[in-house]
């Protein structure tokens, strides 16, 4: 089974994801720009359990603007570390975490928000999926 290393920016916590993502994909809303910093995030979800701290548990800080994202971040030097997103049942591990894994994007989520358009001839939704709550609705490139 794959098991991936990851760490913060200062290596203060390290954690390890185990096994193969849920989805891979982009997200465009207003959210994850700002907090990725970049106009789309590139992101890996888990099953949860898939997921675990080796170390700096302590070292985590957790904000949660909506009750859909709650945002790890280490306390030392700001580095990201996963989003969980309890309703969803998954934990976001941006792509940029996992430089050993290959990135497989299947989807482009939030695309109706998107400040950059992406001509790769992936699926552009809205919103979300029907299965994660949300419309279905495709979009054009």
């Amino acid at each position: 089974m794959a098991q991936y290393q990851a760490r913060c920016f200062c290596g203060a916590v390290e954690f390890t994801v185990t096994g193969e993502p849920a989805a891979m994909g982009y997200c465009h809303c207003e959210s994850c720009r700002h907090w990725s910093a970049g106009p789309v995030n590139a992101f890996t979800l888990w099953n949860p359990s898939a997921v675990k701290v080796t170390k700096g548990a302590d070292q985590i800080n957790t904000y949660n603007k909506t009750p859909v994202s709650y945002r790890k971040a280490c306390k030392l030097c700001g580095g990201h570390v996963f989003s969980e997103h309890p309703p969803l049942k998954l934990t976001d591990v941006p792509a940029a975490m996992l430089p050993h894994a290959a990135f497989k994007p299947a989807v482009h989520v939030n695309y109706q928000e998107t400040v950059l358009r992406m001509r790769d001839g992936l699926p552009k939704l809205k919103d979300f999926p029907k299965e994660m709550g949300g419309s279905g609705e495709s979009l054009p490139e």
